[in-house]
């Protein structure tokens, strides 16, 4: 699959659905707090997502995957399945949402802390969503998708944490998970070569452990092999003539 170069048209489509991923985030921020069941926020999701914004959740029904958000708390990586599971005081969870809205897709995700979490879980936190900063900074046109992987990777590691290999960012638009791959470690001056139109997302996986991870047998939940704790932020990204627009910025944030 070739690398899409997106129209102005096309990426009107995306800055529509990108902001419509960052809203779902806001809207749940609120709910997320112990003794909620990461099923619950799925059906909030759901419903807000369907009735409000009138759009499709993604993830429902993708490759089977059950639900309409992926959940993951503590050592899961990535992918985890809404479950009847409560949020606790101490957890940290990823929830990641992608809405198609107009045959586009948007997808973002970010950390929530439940209640008073270790130093160790807050600093894992703040260096992941760190790192994807790290690597967006890095994009415009004539950079390497190489050069954006060996800055995440540089920061992460720097900081004493691990970058998962396995699962990378992504190619976004009429299509999920299209080219390019997005790896979050790499050489510098290797890689596809950006160009204005592309539409991406970065979104580092960052252990405080090593790096090495374990799919569980449901076929999607992702965990770290040595159960210590996972953290990972996600934006969708378009290349610009002269640098880079976050598809998916929350009112909240400042980069």
């Amino acid at each position: 699959m070739a690398v899409s170069i997106k129209t102005a048209e096309e990426i009107e489509k995306m800055r529509v659905a990108g902001k419509l991923a960052a809203d779902v985030l806001t809207m749940i921020e609120p709910h997320v707090q112990a003794g909620i069941t990461t099923e619950e926020l799925n059906q909030i999701c759901h419903d807000y997502i369907v009735n409000e914004q009138q759009a499709i959740p993604a993830p429902l029904n993708y490759h089977g995957f059950p639900c309409s958000i992926c959940t993951s708390v503590n050592h899961v990586i990535c992918h985890g399945i809404p479950s009847e599971k409560k949020l606790k005081d101490g957890d940290i969870i990823n929830i990641d949402i992608t809405v198609i809205k107009d045959g586009y897709h948007g997808d973002t995700s970010k950390m929530f802390q439940i209640g008073k979490t270790s130093i160790l879980a807050q600093r894992l936190c703040r260096v992941a969503r760190e790192s994807m900063f790290v690597g967006i900074e890095m994009v415009k046109p004539g950079i390497r998708l190489g050069d954006i992987g060996h800055a995440i990777q540089t920061y992460a590691e720097k900081e004493n944490f691990s970058v998962v290999r396995e699962y990378c960012g992504h190619g976004i638009g009429q299509v999920f998970h299209e080219d390019p791959q997005v790896l979050h470690y790499g050489t510098p001056g290797t890689g596809l070569e950006l160009k204005p139109g592309m539409t991406f997302t970065i979104e580092p996986m960052i252990n405080a452990g090593k790096r090495h991870v374990r799919q569980l047998p449901d076929g999607w939940t992702v965990v770290t092999k040595d159960r210590s704790l996972s953290a990972q932020w996600e934006h969708t990204i378009l290349v610009t003539d002269n640098g880079y627009e976050i598809l998916t910025l929350r009112e909240e944030e400042t980069v």
